[in-house]
């Protein structure tokens, strides 16, 4: 008893770990465990009975959190956009559009996983979308399992670190900074990771042509008359939208402009000018533009106005987060509306899975904060910042553990896990170290996403083994045997793509101006500069003290 009593900090997160691998509910064994190591410590005499009359007010503020509310209104906007048929649409047009070159399919599919990613903001409806779409037609086409496994289960977990991701809301919560801020830092890493995976498909295209093959010609539905392609057409659309942005730009804003609002006004000045102009085309028939680049257009300028409406509205300081949820859920339900998608069943459906997820996430808090209210008044907090500031190398040290920690447990926790029980333990000791904690938050997200890919518990390979052939059959379109997909080929797919996630987290930890530029927006102010000059009757009528340095002394210590 005196051994426990003396390390009930560390006694208490063994057992915790104990909990987990057994396989006990999270939300549960957190609870538990908060419950069981608070009587414990009331029996030695450590802590009092009155320590618990602090949780029911603690569980009250978690559900009037308004902050949350932001993960059911994102939750429903991605599961009625995985419905409507905005993912058949992206897939089927981009795959149209790279299909000639080789590796054609599986850049597409990173696309497309990026604008999913970017209004969706949930791994299994772009993991289980991109699965039953593009992963029939790359294996029509000869391509690798292995790579075209990984492809979609890598740019599913997108949805992770682009915003609007549940991931970077859940931190921002618990590191208690803005959630608007973390998605401004998240942006970059998050395109910057797309576009890495895309370099890494055409560097195996180019060494091993047959495992990402181009289609064949016949395979091209948007095809002119004449034989051509029609990117021509696309090119100089693109350009004269993107001139006509530019010159918006120029008289619109100066240079004291937020970088974030020039950057999305000046995108949806060029989805608007691209969509009238094609728009115009068709309802006159004039002919000016190929069937690939209306139909580019017509596909992907709705989901890019989506996009605005969400995160445009939020960097532009127009919307909260929540607020841009709730705006994003009701363009969700228009978009299904105007694509004839809508139905009974299909709200029925999401709303469900909606307040599932939502309730799952609510418990798991539920279950954090009672272990967290037990944990820290034993001075776990103490005992984990003593632990971590002591390290080796500080800030590095720090970060490289935290980084390595974050990564070996993620083999086993999922990303709410990992949010609710770590986060809430590491959070501290990086604001006393002096680290910036959106540039941290962002650096556990980029690391968090190989949850989703570790072999053998990755969710994404789950997913995508529920829509993965499990055995050979007759493809309709060429009525050649396809092989199945086995489990063995998706769990090497990953590998190269977790190498890359994980180059991706020394690349934020190397350069943390890819995320800490969300402060060039804010205005800076030297604390040397600051004067503050009181007025000599300070205090001298109704508190009862005169004027000088000494009576305003007096006056901080009776607020004491």
């Amino acid at each position: 008893m005196e051994f426990i009593a003396a390390n009930l900090a560390p006694v208490m997160f063994g057992v915790l770990v104990c909990f987990l691998l057994l396989g006990f509910p999270v939300a549960f064994a957190l609870a538990a465990n908060g419950i069981l190591f608070g009587l414990v410590g009331i029996e030695l005499g450590m802590l009092t009975p009155a320590l618990f009359q602090a949780l029911p007010q603690r569980v009250f503020g978690i559900i009037t959190n308004d902050t949350l509310l932001a993960v059911p209104f994102f939750t429903l906007m991605g599961l009625i956009l995985e419905r409507s048929g905005m993912a058949e649409d992206l897939l089927e047009t981009i795959g149209q559009l790279f299909g000639p070159l080789r590796g054609g399919l599986a850049i597409a599919v990173v696309l497309v996983g990026a604008m999913l990613a970017a209004t969706t903001g949930v791994v299994s409806a772009s993991v289980i979308s991109m699965g039953l779409i593009s992963l029939p037609i790359m294996l029509r086409y000869g391509y690798d399992r292995r790579l075209a496994s990984g492809v979609i289960a890598a740019s599913g977990t997108l949805s992770q670190i682009i915003p609007p991701s549940l991931v970077l809301i859940i931190l921002a919560d618990q590191l208690g900074r803005s959630i608007g801020d973390m998605y401004r830092g998240a942006i970059l890493p998050g395109f910057i990771l797309a576009g890495l995976y895309i370099v890494y498909i055409v560097i195996v295209a180019y060494l091993k042509p047959q495992a990402a093959p181009a289609m064949p010609a016949e395979a091209r539905a948007f095809r002119e008359p004449n034989g051509a392609s029609g990117n021509r057409s696309l090119i100089v659309l693109m350009l004269v939208s993107v001139a006509i942005a530019y010159v918006f730009s120029r008289f619109e804003f100066d240079d004291t402009t937020p970088v974030d609002e020039v950057i999305v006004v000046s995108l949806l000045v060029w989805g608007v000018t691209a969509f009238v102009i094609a728009g115009v085309n068709r309802i006159f028939k004039l002919g000016l533009l190929s069937q690939i680049a209306e139909r580019v257009t017509f596909v992907m300028i709705p989901p890019l106005a989506l996009i605005f409406l969400v995160l445009g509205t939020i960097f532009i300081g127009v919307a909260t987060p929540t607020e841009g949820g709730a705006m994003g859920a009701v363009g969700a339900l228009l978009m299904a509306m105007a694509r004839r998608r809508m139905t009974w069943s299909l709200l029925k459906q999401a709303m469900d899975t909606t307040t599932k997820l939502t309730c799952f996430v609510v418990f798991i808090l539920v279950g954090s904060t009672v272990f967290g209210l037990t944990f820290r008044a034993v001075d776990g907090d103490l005992w984990v910042e003593h632990l971590l500031i002591d390290l080796p190398g500080g800030e590095w040290g720090f970060l490289i553990v935290v980084s390595v920690m974050t990564f070996l447990l993620a083999f086993f926790l999922d990303f709410f896990e990992l949010a609710f029980i770590i986060v809430p333990l590491l959070g501290p000791v990086a604001d006393k170290m002096g680290i910036d904690l959106i540039w941290f938050g962002v650096l556990l997200a980029v690391n968090m996403q190989t949850s989703f890919m570790h072999p053998p518990f990755g969710f994404a390979l789950f997913y995508l083994r529920s829509v993965a052939p499990k055995k050979d059959y007759i493809d309709k379109i060429t009525h050649k045997k396809i092989d199945k997909v086995t489990t063995g080929q998706i769990y090497w797919g990953s590998v190269p793509f977790i190498c890359i996630q994980l180059f991706m987290v020394a690349v934020v930890m190397l350069f943390p101006r890819l995320v800490t530029h969300y402060k060039d927006d804010l205005s800076q102010v030297d604390p040397d500069t600051v004067q503050i000059n009181l007025d000599s009757s300070y205090g001298t009528d109704s508190y009862g003290y005169g004027s000088g340095s000494d009576n305003d002394n007096n006056l901080m210590d009776s607020f004491r």
